[in-house]
């Protein structure tokens, strides 16, 4: 006979909460093989579907709907497409946060008192200003290329 493994046991071998185990049995994500009274018992199979998902959920950073479509898709196209959406989001997060991160970076380097006395900052806000006052596109941050900016710094 198979081993089976409470909800419990489950929860602390895979780093999530008794409540998150069951929040994935509503979202379909794993299923109990049997329960004994009102402990939900999992086998090998549903371990291995929940190893599935947090790679997915976890290790993908894909939100929970998106990880469901990705499990319950029989064909690979679909899940390719659904894949490489979830793709493009995240670049898209990660150009934005190595933005950020350049301007704060800037920030902790540039020799002015004052972000407006700054030459690159002082610059870009007033291009921003500039620009919604005349319904232009806002600027792109200048930031990226900082560090060649301030060698000495």
């Amino acid at each position: 006979m198979e081993q089976l493994y409470s909800i419990s046991e489950v929860a602390r071998a895979f780093g999530v909460s008794v409540p998150t185990l069951r929040y994935y049995e509503e979202c379909g994500l794993v299923r109990p093989a049997a329960r004994r009274g009102r402990v939900r018992q999992y086998d090998r199979a549903a371990l291995e579907r929940l190893a599935y998902a947090q790679l997915w959920h976890r290790d993908g950073l894909m939100p929970l709907a998106d990880t469901a479509a990705v499990m319950t898709t029989t064909h690979a196209p679909e899940r390719r497409a659904l894949i490489t959406a979830q793709h493009d989001a995240m670049q898209e997060r990660i150009d934005r946060l190595t933005r950020a991160a350049a301007v704060l970076q800037h920030m902790l380097q540039c020799p002015a008192d004052h972000p407006l006395n700054c030459p690159v900052t002082g610059a870009y806000i007033r291009a921003r200003v500039d620009a919604a006052l005349t319904g232009e596109e806002l600027p792109e941050p200048p930031f990226p290329d900082i560090p060649e900016q301030f060698p000495n710094i």
